[in-house]
């Protein structure tokens, strides 16, 4: 466990591992929230009893930015140095192999919002409150906001919300596809561990194969995706699940199967 990031299996959903966030008072994500996070993350990728991920920032917010403070202490020389442990954090989000969804009440700011930007999926409170604030303090995204934002909500959506630094609302978000579902605060925590509770009995290779297969073809051209496709979906025939599943599909009919997670 970190002083400030820490990984618990759900006691109520067990299977769903939860990356809370707690650094009092505001969640700054200083550059050790950055390594704590990183290393939580390779270990919820690595434990076979966490099959799915929250990251949860708590009641109050998620994160309300990156440490300006210490930024403001830092140098060109000290950010060359920093900067990819800057963005190292958001996307050893982006690659746990398992459902991952971030629960967003409050402020998700800056490095804060960049964090939600990796999970798969955004469950937002109506209270909350996203935007990429950075060029109001002189600076621009650098967790990951240029890229994985326009990739969300298409590029002249990301422009306006990174050019203006403006804040967007829930009702917003939503509109704009920045979160996939809006419930009342008292709600987020619930309906984030319900979501990951869908597959922690699921087929964990075949989901992660998935996973990999959207991933990274968003990142190429339409022909090496289907090519990445075409590899993943061969592999998958080679797992103790596939067998299962197709046994207990012709036996039984769909969605009757019980997975191994192998």
């Amino acid at each position: 466990m970190g002083e400030f990031v820490n990984l618990q299996v759900s006691e109520e959903a067990p299977g769903v591992g939860v990356i809370r966030l707690d650094r009092p008072k505001m969640n700054a994500i200083s550059l050790q929230v950055q390594a704590e996070l990183k290393a939580a993350c390779a270990e919820a990728t690595e434990r076979d009893d966490v099959r799915a991920v929250v990251i949860w920032g708590g009641e109050r917010l998620f994160a309300a930015g990156n440490d300006v403070a210490e930024m403001a202490e830092m140098s060109y020389a000290d950010m060359v140095k920093a900067t990819r442990g800057v963005s190292e954090a958001a996307t050893a989000i982006a690659n746990i192999p398992k459902p991952v969804v971030a629960a967003v009440t409050g402020y998700a700011l800056g490095g804060g919002c960049e964090l939600t930007l990796a999970a798969d999926i955004r469950i937002a409170a109506e209270n909350a409150t996203f935007g990429q604030p950075e060029v109001l303090l002189g600076i621009i995204p650098g967790a990951g906001g240029t890229q994985r934002l326009p990739r969300l909500i298409g590029p002249s959506k990301a422009k306006d919300l990174i050019f203006t630094g403006r804040f967007v609302k829930a009702d917003e978000a939503l509109a704009i596809g920045l979160v996939d579902k809006v419930v009342p605060a008292d709600q987020v925590y619930a309906e984030a561990v319900a979501w990951a509770s869908q597959f922690t009995a699921a087929a964990a290779l075949a989901i992660r194969a998935a996973k990999e297969c959207v991933d990274r073809g968003l990142e190429v051209d339409l022909a090496t995706g289907l090519s990445i496709e075409q590899q993943q979906f061969a592999a998958v025939f080679a797992t103790e699940d596939r067998t299962a599943g197709m046994a207990s599909f012709l036996a039984h009919g769909p969605g009757k199967a019980e997975f191994a997670g192998r």
